[in-house]
C-alpha cells in the first residue's frame, strides 16, 4: 500500500495495513448484518469491470468523462449502502469522508479509494469493530485502499504538521454519516489553511518546484507524467488550494476563449487522456509510454500520438502559464505581519510609453489607452523581457480584450520593440509563452498557430516546434554581434521553422511565409527577400558539411551559387545553424560539426566577392544650404511613425559636437535609432533619427539651448549619463546579477571591432557592433576624440538592442597598429560586456 498522502498511516485502533494471511473480521453483532469479506465488495468489482468492459451496456463504451462520472456513482453507492449496514448514520457519530479522486469527483479505473473515517470520540472496540468491517471487505477485493481512522482534532492535528496530507484533506467530501462530522473536518482544514498559509507558502512552493524538477514537463516530454509534470493534474490542485486560501482565483489569468480553450477545458483533456491511460494499461499509471499513445488518442478521437503530444502540450503549457499566475498572485497577496505590514505601497516606475513597473510586476500606465494603441502590446512585452519581470496577468487580459490590431505594414516603433524583445535572449521566452498563452502572440504572427505545440518527428529535438523556434532566438541573441544584420538573425531564428506543420518541404514553405510575415513588420523589400532566403536555406550549411565531400570543389560552387555568391547571407546563415543546432537538443552541436560548417564557410568566402566597405549617407541640398548661414542650427520633425522624429543639427565642425549633440539626445530620453554624421565647407551636418522613451520629445529650441551649454563645457554629459543609467540599473536589480547594485549594464552578446582600409590616405574606418547603453553614441565619439580621431563621416544604426556603428576616423599620429589598439580598448571601455560567470561555488548553491 502507498505510503499515504493524507496523513492516513492510521494511528489509533486500527492497523496500517491488513495483517498477512489474516481473513475477514465476522462480527455478529455487526450493525445490518449483511454479507462479509470478499462477498461484501463482489458486486462492486464486477461492476467496475463491467464499466470498464463495455460501459455498462451492449456495444456501449462510454467516454472517459462519463465513465468517471460512473466510476463516483458506483463507489458512492457502495459506500452509502455499506455504511448503512454498519450503522453509519447522521446521529451514529461516524462519518465517511472521502479525500483524493473520489473526494473530487475524478475517478479513475484504477485510482486508489482514499477514505478517511471520523469518530466522534466513540468508543475504541466499536471504532475498530466499524473500521474493520468497513475495511476489510476491500481489500480481500483487492481494491486499493488509502484509508485512516480519526477523530476531528486528530485529522486537524495532522493537516496542521503535514503540508502533503493538509493539501489533500482540502479537496475532502462527506459521502455518509454525521454530515455534522464531516462539516467540522473540512471546515476546520480550510479555516487553517486560510490562516496558516503565511507560515507554510514558501514550503509549498518548495515543494511544488522540487516536484516538477522530478517529474519534468509535460510539455517537453516524450513519455510524460500527466499527475505529477510541471502542467499536471497536481497543478490544478495546487490553484485550487491557492484559491481555497483566498489569495488566487481558481482559475487566474485564462479564460476559455484563449487558444485551447483556457484552464478548465486543459483541465478536462488531462482528465481525459489519464483516464484512458488506466484504461489502455489495465492499472494505475501516471507516465503516459510511448507504445500506448496511438491507442490513447484514437480512444480520445484525437488522433495518432502526434497528435495526442500536440494536445497535451497545449493543455501542459495553459496549466503551467495559470500555475505561474496564480504563485505570483498568492504570493503578492501573502498577508503581511509585525513590522512588514508598515512597508510603503509599492510605487509605479516608468518603463515605457503607457508601460510601468508595480509590485514587481509589469503593467499598464493609468494613462495608458489599449484600445488606441496597437503597439502598446510588444511596449509591455519589451519592457517586461528587459527587466525580466513578469507581465501582470490583468494587463494582458486588458490587452487581450482591447488592443486594436497593428495595420500593416507595421510602424518602425513596433518592428523596434519586437527586436528588443528578440534581443532579450532566454528572457524572451517566458515572455512569449505568456502572450501566446492569452492569445496575444498569435494576433501578433497568425502563422504561430499551425506549429503551436506542434511535436517534433525526429527524437534528437527537445521541444515542440514552436519552443525551439524561441529557444534559436534565445541563442541566435548571444550571436548578433557577429553578424552585420542582427536584426535579420533573430527575424530568421524566430521564423526558420515556421513553414512545419503545413505539409510539403517546411523550407520551402516558410520562405514564403517569411515574405508574407516580412511584408507585415515593413521590413524593406531587399531585407524581406534577406530574410526569405535565410529560410529558405536554413539547412543548405549544416547538411552539405555533413554530408558532402568540402575537398570537391563542386561542393563549395553549389553553396556559392545557391546563395547567390551573397557574403552577408552566408553570415547570417552560419550564426543561424549554430543558434538552431544549440536549440535542438543535447550533443547536436559540437566540435565536428562546428569545425565542417566553419570550413565550408570559410572555402566559400574565398570563392565568393569580399564584403563591401560602409558607405556614408548622401547630404541633403537643403542642410548643405542651411550651414551656409552659420551658427548652431536644430531641427525636429516627425519621421512618420507614430512616436519616431528626425532631428537636424547643424554647426560649426569642432572636435567634441557629436558627442556633445548626442550626449544631449539621450539625456531627453531620446534613443537614437539611426544616425548619418557629415560635414560641408566648416559645418557638421548630423541626422539623428529618435524615438522618446516617453511621450513627446522636448522643443527644438530647448535641444539647441542645451547643445549650447553643452559646447561651452557647462554640462558634464558624461557624469549626468552615467547617473541616469545607474539609477535605471539601480531600479531593475534582476537584471543585472547578484553582487548588489552595479554601476554598469550586462550584454548577451560580446561586442565586435572590425577595421577597414578606406580610400582616402590616412582614413580607416572602424565598425562595431555592441549591445546599446545609455548614451553609447556620446561615449564612442568621446572615446575617438580623446584617441585623436577625427571623425569624417559616420553611419549609426540601432537594430533592436544591437547597435552597428561604422565611424571614418583621420587618425592624428596616423593608421598604426598602436593607435588602433588604443581605439579598440576605449571602445571597449565604453560598451556593455557579457556579465562575467559566477564562482564555481556560487553556482551550486
Amino acid at each position: 500500500m502507498r505510503s499515504d498522502p493524507k496523513g492516513s498511516r492510521n494511528s489509533g485502533p486500527v492497523p496500517a495495513g491488513k495483517p498477512a494471511g489474516a481473513g475477514p473480521l465476522a462480527s455478529s453483532g455487526s450493525a445490518g448484518g449483511g454479507k462479509q469479506g470478499p462477498e461484501a465488495a463482489a458486486d462492486l468489482v464486477r461492476a467496475r469491470k463491467q464499466l470498464l468492459d463495455g460501459g455498462g451496456t451492449r456495444n456501449r463504451r462510454l467516454d472517459a468523462h462519463a465513465l468517471r462520472q460512473a466510476l463516483v456513482d458506483l463507489h458512492e453507492f457502495w459506500l452509502t449502502t455499506k455504511a448503512a449496514e454498519l450503522g453509519i448514520r447522521s446521529d451514529s457519530g461516524f462519518a465517511v469522508v472521502a479525500v483524493g479522486g473520489l473526494a473530487r469527483r475524478e475517478m479513475l479505473p484504477y485510482s486508489d479509494l482514499d477514505l478517511i473515517l471520523l469518530h466522534d470520540d466513540v468508543d475504541p472496540k466499536r471504532v475498530s469493530e466499524v473500521a474493520d468491517q468497513l475495511w476489510y471487505p476491500l481489500w480481500d477485493a483487492h481494491i486499493k485502499l488509502d484509508h485512516s481512522v480519526r477523530t476531528v482534532p486528530q485529522a486537524l492535528q495532522v493537516a496542521g504538521s503535514d503540508l502533503t496530507a493538509a493539501l489533500g484533506m482540502l479537496e475532502a467530501r462527506h459521502i455518509v454519516g454525521d454530515e455534522d462530522l464531516s462539516n467540522l473536518l473540512i471546515g476546520g482544514v480550510r479555516r487553517e489553511w486560510r490562516t496558516g498559509i503565511r507560515t507554510r507558502f514558501d514550503e509549498l512552493v518548495a515543494q511544488t518546484r522540487s516536484r516538477w524538477s522530478r517529474s519534468g514537463e509535460i510539455a517537453h516530454r516524450a513519455e510524460p507524467d500527466l499527475k505529477n509534470g510541471r502542467g499536471g493534474l497536481r497543478d490544478v490542485q495546487l490553484l485550487d488550494a491557492l484559491a481555497i486560501a483566498q489569495l488566487t482565483d481558481a482559475m487566474p489569468g485564462l479564460g476559455p476563449e484563449v487558444p485551447g480553450g483556457g484552464l478548465e477545458q486543459s483541465h478536462r483533456r488531462l482528465l481525459d487522456v489519464r483516464t484512458e491511460l488506466h484504461r489502455v494499461a489495465g492499472r494505475a499509471r501516471d507516465q503516459l509510454r510511448a507504445q500506448d499513445a496511438d491507442e490513447i488518442g484514437a480512444a480520445l478521437r484525437i488522433g495518432d500520438r502526434f497528435d495526442l503530444a500536440r494536445t497535451l502540450s497545449d493543455s501542459a503549457r495553459t496549466v503551467s502559464y495559470s500555475v505561474d499566475v496564480g504563485l505570483r498572485t498568492a504570493a503578492a497577496a501573502i498577508p503581511r505581519r509585525g513590522f512588514s505590514r508598515l512597508r510603503r505601497v509599492p510605487v509605479r516606475r516608468p518603463l515605457d510609453e503607457g508601460v510601468v513597473e508595480h509590485g514587481g510586476e509589469v503593467v499598464l500606465a493609468r494613462d495608458a489607452r489599449p484600445k488606441k494603441d496597437p503597439g502598446l502590446i510588444l511596449r509591455v512585452a519589451a519592457a517586461s523581457a528587459q527587466t525580466e519581470m513578469p507581465m501582470s496577468a490583468t494587463t494582458l487580459n486588458r490587452l487581450s480584450e482591447g488592443a486594436p490590431e497593428l495595420r500593416e505594414p507595421w510602424p518602425k516603433e513596433a518592428l523596434n520593440d519586437l527586436l528588443v524583445l528578440l534581443d532579450t535572449g532566454k528572457s524572451a521566452a517566458a515572455v512569449i509563452e505568456a502572450l501566446d498563452r492569452t492569445g496575444l502572440w498569435g494576433r501578433l504572427l497568425p502563422e504561430w498557430g499551425a506549429i503551436r505545440d506542434l511535436p517534433p518527428r525526429d527524437a534528437v529535438h527537445t521541444w515542440t516546434v514552436d519552443r525551439h523556434l524561441v529557444e534559436t532566438v534565445a541563442y541566435a541573441s548571444g550571436f548578433t554581434t557577429r553578424v552585420a544584420r542582427p536584426d535579420i538573425l533573430v527575424l530568421a531564428a524566430l521564423l526558420h521553422d515556421i513553414g512545419k506543420g503545413r505539409g510539403g518541404d517546411h523550407s520551402v514553405v516558410g520562405a514564403d511565409l517569411a515574405v508574407q510575415i516580412g511584408n507585415r513588420l515593413g521590413l524593406w523589400p531587399s531585407d524581406v527577400a534577406l530574410l526569405s532566403s535565410i529560410v529558405r536555406y536554413h539547412l543548405l550549411l549544416p547538411e552539405t558539411a555533413t554530408r558532402r565531400d568540402l575537398e570537391d570543389p563542386l561542393t563549395v560552387q553549389t553553396v556559392v551559387d545557391a546563395l547567390d555568391g551573397d557574403t552577408m547571407l552566408l553570415e547570417l546563415l552560419h550564426a543561424l545553424a549554430e543558434a538552431d543546432s544549440l536549440a535542438t537538443g543535447p550533443g547536436v552541436w559540437g566540435d565536428w560539426k562546428s569545425s565542417l560548417i566553419g570550413e565550408l564557410v570559410r572555402r566559400c568566402r574565398l570563392v565568393m566577392a569580399g564584403e563591401p566597405l560602409p558607405q556614408p549617407d548622401p547630404i541633403d541640398p537643403d542642410h548643405i544650404a542651411r550651414a551656409a548661414n552659420g551658427g548652431v542650427y536644430v531641427e525636429l520633425q516627425p519621421e512618420g511613425g507614430q512616436h519616431t522624429y528626425i532631428v537636424t543639427v547643424i554647426a560649426p565642425d569642432e572636435p567634441g559636437l557629436l558627442s556633445d549633440a548626442a550626449g544631449v539626445l539621450a539625456m531627453n530620453s531620446l534613443r537614437v535609432l539611426s544616425a548619418s554624421v557629415g560635414s560641408h565647407a566648416g559645418s557638421a551636418i548630423n541626422t539623428f533619427v529618435v524615438s522618446p522613451k516617453f511621450g513627446t520629445p522636448p522643443a527644438a529650441g530647448l535641444i539647441r539651448q542645451e547643445l549650447i551649454r553643452a559646447i561651452a563645457g557647462d554640462l558634464d554629459l558624461i557624469a549626468l549619463l552615467d547617473k541616469k543609467e545607474k539609477d535605471a540599473i539601480a531600479a531593475a536589480p534582476v537584471r543585472v546579477g547578484d553582487e548588489g547594485v552595479p554601476t554598469t549594464a550586462f550584454a548577451q552578446a560580446p561586442p565586435k571591432i572590425i577595421w577597414f582600409d578606406a580610400t582616402e590616405d590616412g582614413e580607416v574606418i572602424v565598425e562595431l557592433r555592441a549591445e546599446d547603453r545609455v548614451g553609447l553614441l556620446c561615449r564612442l565619439a568621446r572615446v575617438l576624440e580623446l584617441a585623436g580621431a577625427d571623425v569624417r563621416w559616420a553611419k549609426v544604426s540601432t537594430l533592436g538592442s544591437v547597435v552597428v556603428d561604422s565611424f571614418c576616423l583621420a587618425l592624428r599620429d596616423g593608421d598604426s597598429s598602436a593607435n588602433r589598439e588604443r581605439i579598440e580598448a576605449g571602445i571597449l571601455g565604453v560598451v556593455p560586456m557579457i556579465r562575467p560567470p559566477k564562482p564555481a561555488e556560487e553556482q551550486t548553491t
